[in-house]
This record gives C-alpha cells, sequence and structure tokens, in this order.
C-alpha cells in the first residue's frame, strides 16, 4: 500500500466570506519545488470561514485523491497547519456521543463537515501531520517548503480573486 503525502492549505477574506482552498498531493517531495509548484490544484469556495475552508479543502482534495486512485487503498499522510484539523480525531468520540452539538444543544457551525471527515477517516488509512504554516525560512525543513507552495498559492489566488487586475504569480 503506497504512501501518499497530501498538503492542504486555505485563506478566506473574512468580509465576502470567499476563500481558495489548495492542495498538493504527491508520493516523493525529492522533486524541484519548481516542478510541485505545477501540481498544486486550487478552488474557490464560497460562504466560508477559515476553519471551515481548511476542512472543504481537506475532503475535497481526499475525494479527488480517492476518486482518481480507486483500484488500491493508500496510506495518506496528510500536512495541514490547522490545529483543528489535526484535533478532530481525539475529538471524535465526544462530538458523536453529543449528536455534533454544543453542551447548549445548538448544533456546531461545522457538523456536517465533521461528519464528512469522520467518515473519510474510515475509508482510508490517514496520518495527520501538524506543520507551523509559518516559520521563517532558516527554521524551514523540505516539508515546510513544500507545504509553503500550497500556502503561497491559496493566497495568491485569493488575492488575484479580490484583485483581478493585479498579477500575482502563483504558477
Amino acid at each position: 500500500m503506497p504512501n501518499l503525502m497530501l498538503f492542504t492549505d486555505g485563506s478566506v477574506d473574512t468580509k465576502t466570506r470567499v476563500g481558495f482552498g489548495a492542495y498538493l498531493a504527491v508520493e516523493n517531495i525529492d522533486s524541484p519545488l519548481s516542478d510541485l509548484l505545477a501540481t498544486v490544484k486550487v478552488k474557490p469556495f464560497e460562504n466560508t470561514s477559515s476553519t471551515r475552508l481548511e476542512l472543504q479543502t481537506l475532503l475535497w482534495a481526499i475525494n479527488e485523491v480517492l476518486l482518481a486512485n480507486t483500484e488500491q487503498t493508500q496510506r495518506v499522510i496528510i500536512y495541514s497547519d490547522s490545529q483543528n484539523i489535526v484535533g478532530l480525531p481525539a475529538r471524535r468520540a465526544g462530538l458523536e456521543q453529543r449528536d455534533y452539538c454544543a453542551n447548549s444543544g445548538k448544533r456546531l457551525n461545522n457538523a456536517d463537515l465533521y461528519q464528512q471527515f469522520y467518515g473519510m477517516m474510515d475509508r482510508c488509512t490517514c496520518t495527520l501531520i501538524k506543520l507551523d504554516g509559518h516559520k521563517p525560512a532558516r527554521e524551514k525543513d523540505t516539508l515546510d517548503k513544500v507545504y509553503a507552495l500550497v500556502d503561497k498559492t491559496s493566497r495568491a489566488a485569493l488575492r488575484h480573486f479580490n484583485h483581478p487586475r493585479m498579477d500575482y504569480e502563483f504558477r
């Protein structure tokens, strides 16, 4: 069962609630960064928040990766800077026990995405790894540099959306 490395990130405009998710799915990161950058995928999301966008992006990426590889089960290593995503496995029992409601009884804002996330976790073997998304360049290792490609791509897509006449380099 081959490993697939999945890097996901998103950038949202809190005023318009429009965001752009980006992901990179690779089996190894030995390729030049310019080659990896060319394979980063981007998708817009509307009526979202930063937490919601991180989940939407991960679910979109996993669905694309699983659909592209239906003939074999993959072990997916997910790299994210989202503490919410990385912490979800530990929160599962409590969320399911409360039927995705807060202690007040109100349904959680992202309950639908949490349920989809747990369904995804049940379908494939996933390992979640938290990365610090904004390290100084001198402290970045190879994983951080690859993750930065995804981060910069989502931010550039959002800037381009907000200012279409400006030329932002993200490819």
